[in-house]
């Protein structure tokens, strides 16, 4: 199958591309989420996606799924489809993604069994990671959005609330949030993997890792199973209400550092948080953010100039709260 690419103006990660005969594969763009902060967030290759589109709907076909267009929703170390007229959402990634993807289905899984505002997996399709010409995909419920009007502050917070509630039921064995933190701490000491990292923006980077999380550790805080990443890329507006997508990165945690990821003025609507030690968080959280931006292998659009912009706000951030 012929596959041309087309470029769109003003979105240099996205691509469209359609198929030169049926079955239709046609990508249509759409917004990038906003930026993860984990290190895995490159794209997947432009070569590869016809074979991963091709390994998904070959999939859904032996599943009695009805496959006559995919459509591209998101295209970063897994690619998302929404597959039509079943209407469902594949997510499919390199071999190489199966642990997290077996983790991502188990942990939707035993959530929908706790009433959690989180996107479910498709009920026609056995809850597992189906694999296929090096490609490990899962099935999704498919939703449309509702609406393009932003979500109320309070709204998102009693969602994020209700699901740490339905996370305090889940007896499940995830990776701590210092992990992640560790992960940042070797990439910026790894000059070679960070060759554009100015010696003092190294050193800002490494303490502020190094002393946020000690400083965090130091408050002695309840942990539970959180999200990892709950910002608003990951939030869903569903005629169900508002439903959390991507638990990939769940984690174990104080519940300041999920609150760390929403906008400032939806904390506040979250009850009962430690307000020093989310200001903390939402520090490290940058310090974060900051770091995947430095590296080589960052594909993020302007990933630098928002790297850079991310070191002002850090140092701006220190200075205020004196941590």
């Amino acid at each position: 199958m012929r596959v041309t690419h087309v470029l769109h103006e003003g979105s240099p990660a996205r691509w469209k591309l359609k198929a030169s005969r049926p079955p239709d594969f046609s990508f249509r763009p759409t917004s990038r989420k906003t930026p993860p902060t984990r290190r895995d967030d490159t794209s997947m290759h432009t070569s590869q996606i016809q074979s991963a589109v091709g390994a998904a709907v070959s999939t859904a076909s032996a599943l009695d799924l009805r496959v006559d267009d995919a459509v591209v929703l998101q295209d970063s170390n897994r690619l998302a489809l929404r597959l039509r007229p079943c209407d469902v959402l594949a997510r499919v990634a390199h071999m190489e993604g199966q642990g997290g993807a077996e983790f991502e289905v188990e942990v939707a899984r035993r959530l929908v069994e706790t009433d959690s505002p989180v996107a479910s997996l498709d009920p026609r399709v056995e809850p597992r990671v189906f694999v296929r010409d090096g490609f490990v995909i899962t099935f999704w419920t498919y939703y449309e959005p509702v609406s393009h009007r932003d979500v109320a502050p309070a709204e998102y917070a009693q969602a994020l609330e209700r699901l740490h509630a339905g996370m305090r039921q889940v007896d499940f064995m995830a990776p701590h949030f210092t992990d992640r933190v560790a992960e940042a701490q070797w990439l910026v000491g790894n000059r070679a993997q960070t060759p554009d990292l100015w010696d003092a923006d190294r050193e800002l980077l490494s303490d502020s890792l190094r002393k946020l999380t000690w400083a965090i550790g130091q408050r002695y805080a309840a942990e539970q199973l959180l999200h990892g990443e709950p910002h608003a890329g990951n939030l869903l507006r569903t005629k169900y209400g508002l439903l959390f997508a991507d638990l990939e990165t769940c984690c174990r945690g104080p519940v300041e550092f999920d609150v760390a990821h929403v906008p400032e003025e939806v904390s506040t609507h979250y009850p009962d948080a430690d307000q020093e030690l989310l200001c903390e968080c939402r520090i490290l959280m940058l310090t974060m953010v900051a770091t995947w931006r430095w590296d080589r292998d960052d594909q993020l659009p302007n990933g630098r100039r928002m790297g850079t912009e991310l070191l002002r706000k850090i140092r701006a951030a220190l200075e205020r709260h004196s941590v």
